[in-house]
């Protein structure tokens, strides 16, 4: 997603119903999991991808007290949360490239469910590679701009010297772009500096976009993301639709 249209999502999930915020720490929670378990250890300066999970934790405001007791969890003798990380390609309408990253305990609930959804909205499932290849994996940060309080060059020295790899301003925001392993190391760093993210995760991030101009067309494609999205094994959805 380009860093406008990501800004666009950002924005309308900023008003979601509880209920859906409480579904977002939910997911976050199986991602700390899974970071601990997979990293082998509960201490994000020593497991950069538990690091950059709890960067994403912040950013959508999921206490620290809930971070710790997910660690904790996690690093308990008697945890037998067993979480598979699947990834599924297909497409949306027009051909629009879709990624779905999902923690599951059970494929054979969560690949047809997601198999569904690609029918019924968009053009269906395809093979593994079928659309990653268009894309690039990347730390991306988003800082909040709308009050036009900070200031350009700024954001982007303190980035760079933080250890971004790149910075793109946008009209409302900022994107700061970072190699996979480093996102967490870097928002930490510009977190001491006193930023707050809007979101702040690693993603697949398009090498170009399509534009939807058929009304039928854009509509199923926000039925889709919305429902992979509700989808309880889904942690991201990610695409090359060009949002306005």
């Amino acid at each position: 997603m380009s860093g406008h249209s990501k800004w666009h999502n950002i924005q309308k999930t900023k008003g979601a119903a509880d209920a859906k915020r409480s579904a977002a720490f939910t997911k976050i929670a199986k991602e700390i999991i899974v970071a601990v378990k997979t990293g082998g250890s509960g201490d994000p300066n020593n497991n950069s991808r538990l690091a950059t999970v709890i960067a994403k934790a912040k950013a959508v405001n999921m206490p620290n007290d809930n971070i710790k007791r997910t660690i904790d969890k996690a690093l308990g003798a008697g945890n037998t949360d067993n979480y598979e990380s699947v990834v599924y390609e297909g497409y949306g309408p027009n051909g629009v490239a879709v990624i779905v990253e999902a923690l599951t305990d059970n494929r054979q609930r969560t690949a047809p469910e997601v198999r569904h959804l690609l029918d019924k909205f968009g053009k269906g499932l395809g093979a593994t590679g079928c659309v990653s290849w268009s894309f690039d994996r990347k730390g991306v940060i988003i800082l909040d701009n709308e009050d036009g309080d900070l200031d350009e060059d700024t954001v982007m020295m303190d980035a760079l010297d933080c250890g971004a790899a790149d910075f793109e301003p946008e009209e409302d925001c900022f994107t700061i772009y970072t190699e996979p392993d480093d996102c967490g190391k870097v928002a930490s760093a510009l977190e001491g500096k006193g930023y707050v993210f809007a979101s702040a995760q690693v993603e697949m991030v398009p090498q170009n976009y399509v534009k939807l101009t058929d009304a039928g067309d854009i509509k199923n494609m926000e039925k889709l993301i919305d429902a992979l999205e509700d989808n309880d094994d889904v942690q991201n959805v990610y695409h090359n639709w060009e949002q306005e």
